[in-house]
């Protein structure tokens, strides 16, 4: 009996799909990748701290380079060059902006929540679109 096939297995990491798109594309990928990169211990790190803080502010700043790079990414052309996903970048910008706010104002659960959002919402829901089939991180992970 043969085993089942593994499904690390169908996973190939050719980098040059993205390496040959267009630098809007790729500023996007190279900063919402640095974003999720950072921001999963980001989310454990102790708050409060001059880490945490400088963690943060590098993060808040890959994550509005993922969502303003967006704009100059027409590939699913819906209306007048945008997409539906184009939205999800405009709510990342609104979380962003909520977050920052929320911590001006004393408020850190309310920071808490915002920044969670944006990193669940805007970087794991938007982001996993990005490996749909004829999308470039698609073709870089499981290859064209």
């Amino acid at each position: 009996m043969t085993p089942a096939p593994n499904a690390a297995e169908n996973v190939t990491l050719d980098l040059a799909p993205l390496l040959q798109a267009s630098p809007p594309i790729q500023l996007h990928a190279w900063s919402a990748l640095a974003a999720i990169v950072l921001g999963i211990p980001q989310l454990r790190r102790a708050k409060g701290t001059a880490g945490h803080r400088l963690v943060g502010v590098v993060w808040v700043g890959l994550v509005a380079t993922a969502c303003v790079s967006s704009f100059w990414i027409h590939e699913i052309e819906q209306w007048r060059g945008f997409s539906w996903i184009h939205l999800l970048a405009v709510l990342t910008l609104v979380g962003l902006a909520r977050g920052l706010w929320a911590l001006r104002a004393g408020s850190p659960r309310a920071h808490r929540s915002a920044m969670l959002w944006v990193f669940v919402g805007g970087l794991g829901v938007a982001g996993s679109f990005a490996f749909w089939p004829d999308r470039i991180m698609h073709q870089v992970v499981f290859g064209g």
